[in-house]
């Protein structure tokens, strides 16, 4: 996808509060894009790209292991700045970077809400599960000034249309009244990823993200509000995050947040976050390096026993403080659908490749 696909109508540039495109656009055009920056600390460096999209609901390739089919991302890029985070390389599909261009060039789906309502009202549309947060995360700083995500839950609330949401963002809070109307017609899903607790590994490969604890507190709010919560443990960083004593307090923070399930799942690196990580790694932990090219040489993922280990020691460590292991649901289960039969447990969304 080029960025010539991207919109149905003429950007305009010099609006108040923007500045004015560069008159080479040579990535972008004229006529695809909108770029604007605000002059606000919170999105100091930021450059966002306002483009009209001509779809939003997207299909999982067949391959995928994901345990969904259909997914809406309204953003493309994140500052949360996630140094490993596997959606980097999507950012090479529009000729922008995939480091700190990742971080700081976000494209932004102006027409999100409208075109979902549109594709939600098709009588093709069968009222598939959709899954959000799946690429990046549809909370992130964006979405303060933006606000695409009250349109879109909107939307799938008015259709009963089930969906999940997985977010490092606290700013899904403001939203909690448009959640609770859809928990009340349809299956929703919430999970949020907190893959550690440890405050030094937070500020250096989460820059962008809210601290986990108060990622614990949303998960903490949600459940006092009927709305079950799991936590995706994600990404479990070896030699770094994955100590014994490590998993036991994210573990431990986790049952107290009142998650109801707990899903770990080990540090992947895709080519275009591996580049980045791997480079971050040798900037903070150089004698990490040769160690994780050992662990990774056989392709992205880490070796199978270590993922095991991971799991099982996670799994003992949640029977313990009292939760079970991922795949409960996370909805209510107290209500019943508009129709007023029980209903079907969602699981909750396990985004294998989002970490």
């Amino acid at each position: 996808m080029r960025w010539d696909h991207l919109a149905d109508t003429p950007g305009t540039a010099g609006t108040p509060g923007s500045r004015s495109a560069p008159a080479d656009l040579t990535l972008f055009g004229r006529d695809a894009v909108t770029t604007r920056t605000f002059d606000t600390p919170e999105f100091q460096g930021i450059t966002f790209h306002e483009v009209r999209a001509r779809s939003i609901v997207n299909r999982v390739p067949g391959a995928s292991r994901m345990p969904f089919e259909w997914t809406v991302n309204p953003y493309r890029g994140c500052t949360h700045a996630c140094v490993y985070c596997f959606a980097r390389k999507t950012h090479s599909y529009l000729d922008l970077d995939t480091g700190i261009g990742f971080d700081s060039q976000i494209v932004v789906k102006v027409n999100a809400p409208e075109l979902l309502r549109a594709h939600l009202a098709s009588p093709r549309w069968q009222g598939a599960h959709i899954a959000m947060g799946t690429n990046v995360d549809c909370y992130q700083r964006a979405e303060g000034r933006y606000r695409l995500m009250p349109g879109i839950l909107a939307a799938l609330r008015d259709h009963a249309n089930p969906f999940s949401i997985l977010t490092k963002g606290t700013l899904i809070l403001r939203d909690l009244e448009l959640l609770r109307q859809a928990a009340e017609v349809t299956e929703v899903g919430v999970s949020v990823s907190v893959g550690f607790t440890d405050r030094e590994l937070w500020r250096t490969v989460e820059p962008g993200t809210p601290a986990p604890e108060r990622r614990l507190d949303v998960v903490r709010t949600l459940a006092g509000h009927g709305i079950g919560c799991g936590v995706l443990m994600a990404p479990v960083i070896p030699f770094l995050g994955d100590r014994p004593e490590q998993l036991r307090a994210t573990v431990r923070a986790v049952a107290e947040a009142g998650a109801t399930s707990v899903t770990p799942l080990v540090l992947h690196l895709r080519p275009g976050a591996r580049e980045w990580f791997l480079t971050w790694l040798g900037r903070h932990h150089p004698e990490l390096v040769a160690r994780y090219e050992r662990m990774y040489a056989g392709g992205s993922y880490a070796p199978t026993w270590y993922q095991r280990r991971i799991t099982r020691q996670v799994h003992e460590l949640a029977a313990e403080f009292g939760i079970g292991p991922g795949g409960r649901a996370a909805t209510r289960p107290e209500h019943r659908t508009a129709s007023g039969s029980a209903p079907t447990p969602v699981p909750v969304p396990q985004q294998l490749t989002l970490l």
